[in-house]
Protein backbone atom coordinates (compact mmCIF):
# COMPACT_ATOMS: atom_id res chain seq x y z
CA UNK A 1 0.00 0.00 0.00
CA UNK A 2 1.63 3.37 -1.05
CA UNK A 3 3.87 2.29 -3.31
CA UNK A 4 4.19 3.40 -6.76
CA UNK A 5 4.65 0.13 -9.29
CA UNK A 6 4.68 -0.10 -12.97
CA UNK A 7 3.58 -3.28 -14.52
CA UNK A 8 5.49 -3.95 -17.85
CA UNK A 9 3.37 -6.36 -20.61
CA UNK A 10 0.27 -5.95 -18.28
CA UNK A 11 -2.15 -7.25 -20.94
CA UNK A 12 -5.89 -7.47 -19.19
CA UNK A 13 -4.87 -6.13 -16.25
CA UNK A 14 -4.20 -9.50 -13.72
CA UNK A 15 -1.28 -7.56 -11.46
CA UNK A 16 -1.96 -4.21 -12.29
CA UNK A 17 -5.64 -4.94 -10.26
CA UNK A 18 -4.17 -6.84 -7.29
CA UNK A 19 -1.73 -4.38 -6.61
CA UNK A 20 -4.29 -1.18 -7.31
CA UNK A 21 -6.62 -3.56 -4.29
CA UNK A 22 -3.54 -3.57 -2.45
CA UNK A 23 -3.14 -0.32 -2.15
CA UNK A 24 -0.53 0.54 -4.41
CA UNK A 25 -0.58 3.08 -6.91
CA UNK A 26 -0.38 1.83 -10.18
CA UNK A 27 0.65 2.05 -13.63
CA UNK A 28 0.47 -0.19 -16.58
CA UNK A 29 1.64 -0.36 -20.00
CA UNK A 30 0.83 -2.85 -22.85
CA UNK A 31 1.84 -2.66 -26.69
CA UNK A 32 -1.69 -4.16 -27.45
CA UNK A 33 -4.41 -1.55 -27.42
CA UNK A 34 -7.48 -4.31 -26.99
CA UNK A 35 -5.67 -5.27 -24.15
CA UNK A 36 -5.63 -2.04 -22.03
CA UNK A 37 -9.06 -1.24 -22.84
CA UNK A 38 -9.74 -4.52 -21.15
CA UNK A 39 -7.64 -3.76 -18.56
CA UNK A 40 -9.32 -0.42 -18.31
CA UNK A 41 -13.15 -1.57 -17.90
CA UNK A 42 -11.62 -4.47 -15.30
CA UNK A 43 -10.39 -1.35 -13.36
CA UNK A 44 -13.64 0.36 -13.60
CA UNK A 45 -15.52 -2.96 -12.32
CA UNK A 46 -13.03 -3.39 -9.63
CA UNK A 47 -13.69 0.18 -8.95
CA UNK A 48 -9.98 1.13 -8.33
CA UNK A 49 -7.60 3.64 -10.18
CA UNK A 50 -5.23 2.26 -12.80
CA UNK A 51 -3.17 4.65 -15.21
CA UNK A 52 -3.33 2.25 -18.32
CA UNK A 53 -1.24 3.40 -21.51
CA UNK A 54 -0.33 1.68 -24.46
CA UNK A 55 3.60 1.77 -24.93
CA UNK A 56 6.80 -0.30 -25.49
CA UNK A 57 8.79 -2.17 -22.32
CA UNK A 58 11.70 -1.06 -24.91
CA UNK A 59 10.90 3.05 -24.64
CA UNK A 60 9.13 3.65 -21.21
CA UNK A 61 7.45 6.60 -21.26
CA UNK A 62 8.27 7.46 -17.66
CA UNK A 63 10.99 8.98 -15.89
CA UNK A 64 14.16 7.41 -14.19
CA UNK A 65 13.70 6.14 -10.71
CA UNK A 66 10.09 6.54 -10.41
CA UNK A 67 8.67 3.46 -9.09
CA UNK A 68 9.69 1.33 -5.93
CA UNK A 69 8.48 -1.41 -7.92
CA UNK A 70 8.78 -2.83 -11.40
CA UNK A 71 6.74 -6.44 -12.19
CA UNK A 72 5.99 -8.18 -15.39
CA UNK A 73 3.83 -11.20 -15.89
CA UNK A 74 5.30 -12.75 -19.00
CA UNK A 75 5.21 -9.37 -20.89
CA UNK A 76 8.79 -8.29 -20.62
CA UNK A 77 9.97 -11.67 -21.97
CA UNK A 78 8.36 -10.89 -25.51
CA UNK A 79 10.47 -8.15 -26.34
CA UNK A 80 13.31 -8.95 -28.97
CA UNK A 81 16.42 -6.82 -27.48
CA UNK A 82 16.19 -8.39 -23.85
CA UNK A 83 18.97 -6.01 -22.73
CA UNK A 84 16.92 -3.32 -23.84
CA UNK A 85 13.86 -4.27 -22.03
CA UNK A 86 16.34 -4.80 -18.99
CA UNK A 87 17.92 -1.27 -19.11
CA UNK A 88 14.66 -0.04 -19.51
CA UNK A 89 12.82 -1.74 -16.48
CA UNK A 90 15.93 -0.89 -13.93
CA UNK A 91 16.23 2.69 -15.28
CA UNK A 92 12.70 3.53 -14.06
CA UNK A 93 12.80 1.39 -10.89
CA UNK A 94 14.36 3.28 -7.56
CA UNK A 95 17.57 2.43 -5.98
CA UNK A 96 16.63 -0.07 -3.69
CA UNK A 97 13.35 -0.95 -5.42
CA UNK A 98 11.85 -3.99 -6.29
CA UNK A 99 12.00 -6.05 -9.45
CA UNK A 100 9.36 -9.16 -10.01
CA UNK A 101 8.58 -11.00 -13.17
CA UNK A 102 7.07 -14.74 -14.21
CA UNK A 103 8.70 -16.39 -16.96
CA UNK A 104 8.32 -19.50 -18.71
CA UNK A 105 10.97 -22.01 -18.47
CA UNK A 106 11.99 -23.74 -21.94
CA UNK A 107 12.04 -27.33 -20.30
CA UNK A 108 7.86 -27.31 -19.20
CA UNK A 109 4.77 -26.74 -21.29
CA UNK A 110 5.03 -23.39 -22.54
CA UNK A 111 8.70 -23.63 -23.39
CA UNK A 112 8.05 -26.37 -25.48
CA UNK A 113 4.67 -25.05 -26.59
CA UNK A 114 6.77 -22.19 -28.10
CA UNK A 115 8.98 -24.59 -29.49
CA UNK A 116 5.95 -26.23 -31.60
CA UNK A 117 4.94 -22.56 -32.95
CA UNK A 118 8.73 -22.34 -34.15
CA UNK A 119 8.63 -25.39 -36.45
CA UNK A 120 5.83 -24.16 -38.56
CA UNK A 121 6.99 -19.61 -37.88
CA UNK A 122 10.25 -19.24 -36.85
CA UNK A 123 11.01 -16.11 -35.06
CA UNK A 124 12.66 -13.37 -36.99
CA UNK A 125 16.49 -13.34 -36.92
CA UNK A 126 18.44 -11.76 -34.15
CA UNK A 127 15.22 -12.28 -31.70
CA UNK A 128 16.07 -14.43 -28.63
CA UNK A 129 13.23 -16.57 -27.94
CA UNK A 130 11.33 -15.59 -24.18
CA UNK A 131 11.60 -18.89 -22.96
CA UNK A 132 15.59 -17.96 -22.04
CA UNK A 133 13.69 -15.68 -19.56
CA UNK A 134 13.14 -19.08 -17.52
CA UNK A 135 16.30 -20.01 -17.14
CA UNK A 136 18.10 -18.63 -14.20
CA UNK A 137 21.39 -18.83 -15.19
CA UNK A 138 20.41 -16.37 -18.09
CA UNK A 139 18.47 -14.11 -15.34
CA UNK A 140 21.37 -13.88 -13.68
CA UNK A 141 23.61 -12.79 -16.72
CA UNK A 142 21.38 -10.59 -17.96
CA UNK A 143 20.69 -8.64 -14.67
CA UNK A 144 24.07 -8.38 -13.87
CA UNK A 145 25.49 -6.29 -11.10
CA UNK A 146 22.79 -3.78 -11.47
CA UNK A 147 20.93 -5.59 -8.74
CA UNK A 148 21.55 -7.73 -5.31
CA UNK A 149 19.52 -10.61 -3.44
CA UNK A 150 18.13 -12.89 -7.03
CA UNK A 151 15.33 -14.74 -5.61
CA UNK A 152 13.83 -17.72 -7.46
CA UNK A 153 11.17 -19.34 -6.86
CA UNK A 154 8.53 -21.80 -8.86
CA UNK A 155 5.09 -22.41 -9.52
CA UNK A 156 2.44 -23.94 -11.40
CA UNK A 157 -0.77 -22.59 -12.99
CA UNK A 158 -3.56 -24.40 -13.32
CA UNK A 159 -6.51 -23.93 -16.35
CA UNK A 160 -9.29 -26.08 -16.17
CA UNK A 161 -10.53 -27.44 -19.59
CA UNK A 162 -12.77 -29.96 -20.93
CA UNK A 163 -10.47 -30.91 -24.26
CA UNK A 164 -7.15 -30.30 -26.00
CA UNK A 165 -9.20 -28.92 -28.74
CA UNK A 166 -10.84 -26.47 -25.82
CA UNK A 167 -7.95 -24.87 -24.39
CA UNK A 168 -6.69 -24.90 -28.11
CA UNK A 169 -9.65 -22.80 -29.35
CA UNK A 170 -8.80 -20.18 -26.55
CA UNK A 171 -5.30 -19.58 -26.33
CA UNK A 172 -5.82 -19.42 -30.59
CA UNK A 173 -7.65 -16.28 -29.51
CA UNK A 174 -5.43 -14.86 -26.82
CA UNK A 175 -2.29 -16.46 -26.48
CA UNK A 176 -0.31 -13.80 -28.77
CA UNK A 177 2.47 -16.19 -30.69
CA UNK A 178 -0.07 -18.70 -31.23
CA UNK A 179 -2.75 -16.26 -32.48
CA UNK A 180 -0.26 -15.01 -34.94
CA UNK A 181 0.83 -18.34 -36.32
CA UNK A 182 -2.75 -18.96 -37.12
CA UNK A 183 -3.66 -15.63 -39.01
CA UNK A 184 -0.49 -16.38 -41.15
CA UNK A 185 -1.92 -20.10 -41.84
CA UNK A 186 -4.92 -18.63 -43.15
CA UNK A 187 -4.08 -18.85 -46.50
CA UNK A 188 -2.17 -22.38 -46.18
CA UNK A 189 -5.38 -24.83 -44.28
CA UNK A 190 -3.43 -27.98 -44.53
CA UNK A 191 -0.69 -26.59 -42.62
CA UNK A 192 -3.17 -25.20 -40.40
CA UNK A 193 -4.73 -28.44 -39.47
CA UNK A 194 -1.35 -30.34 -39.19
CA UNK A 195 -0.58 -27.79 -36.79
CA UNK A 196 -3.50 -27.89 -35.04
CA UNK A 197 -3.48 -31.99 -34.81
CA UNK A 198 0.13 -31.91 -33.22
CA UNK A 199 -0.56 -29.03 -30.66
CA UNK A 200 -3.96 -30.94 -29.48
CA UNK A 201 -1.43 -34.35 -29.30
CA UNK A 202 1.20 -32.38 -27.36
CA UNK A 203 -1.75 -30.25 -24.82
CA UNK A 204 -2.90 -34.20 -24.24
CA UNK A 205 0.44 -34.68 -22.46
CA UNK A 206 -0.63 -31.93 -20.22
CA UNK A 207 -4.33 -32.39 -19.26
CA UNK A 208 -5.26 -34.59 -16.34
CA UNK A 209 -8.03 -34.46 -14.95
CA UNK A 210 -9.64 -31.57 -16.43
CA UNK A 211 -6.61 -29.30 -15.79
CA UNK A 212 -3.43 -27.97 -17.91
CA UNK A 213 -0.66 -27.53 -15.17
CA UNK A 214 1.53 -24.34 -16.87
CA UNK A 215 5.10 -24.26 -14.76
CA UNK A 216 6.20 -21.10 -14.08
CA UNK A 217 9.61 -19.39 -12.87
CA UNK A 218 9.14 -16.42 -10.80
CA UNK A 219 11.78 -13.98 -9.97
CA UNK A 220 12.86 -11.09 -7.85
CA UNK A 221 15.65 -8.77 -7.25
CA UNK A 222 16.51 -5.21 -5.72
CA UNK A 223 18.19 -2.92 -7.45
CA UNK A 224 21.48 -1.39 -6.54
Amino acid sequence: AGQRLLDVGCGTGVVALTAARAGAQVSALDLAPALIEHGRKHAALAQVEVDFREGDVEALPYDDAAFDVVTSQFGHMFAPRPEVAVAQMLRVLKPGGTLAFSTWPPEHFVGQMFALVGKYVPPPAGVAPPPQWGDPNIIRQRLGDAVTDIRFDRGVMVFPTLSPQHYRKGIEETLGPVAKLVAQLQGEPDKLASFRAELDGFLGRYLEDNMVRQHFLMTRATKR
